[in-house]
């Protein structure tokens, strides 16, 4: 059964939340999980993709963007609407559209206080609890 994590930010910045994102794809990357971040358009692909570079210094994040024809890394970024990479553990969910959580063992989904994304946020838990999976909420 897969489990899946809200982290529920204090403020309404997208910024904070891509930086939260980076910050769950190392620890995930260094606990040896295969990670996706599901970023919500190609342009917020490319500034998490941006970000693992510099989001803390001394960070090193093996990454790769979905659209590019790499060699096998541990973390993939991509916008949604475009097939997710094979074999992946873990899934950073910053968009907004419904997508099939199967296949993942964790899913986490980022939450600010923006209206918009916290009316996302009650959906995307419903959805997730109809289907019977291991919820968690972790308030920041």
């Amino acid at each position: 059964m897969s489990r899946v994590d809200f982290y529920v930010l204090p403020d309404a910045d997208e910024q904070g939340r891509r930086l939260l994102a980076c910050k769950l794809t190392e620890k995930a990357w260094r606990l040896g999980l295969r990670v996706y971040v599901r970023a919500a358009s190609e342009r917020e692909a490319a500034l998490v993709d941006d970000l693992l570079w510099t989001f803390r210094q001394g960070s090193f994040v093996p990454h790769a963007l979905t659209t590019a024809a790499t060699a096998e890394v541990p973390v993939w970024v991509g916008p949604a609407g475009l097939p997710p990479p094979e074999a992946v553990d873990f899934c950073i969910n910053l968009a907004s559209d419904d997508f099939d959580p199967a296949g993942y063992q964790r899913i986490a989904e980022i939450i600010d206080q923006d209206e918009t994304r916290r009316n996302w946020g009650r959906e995307r838990y419903r959805h997730y609890k109809e289907r019977g999976l291991q919820l968690e909420t972790h308030r920041l």
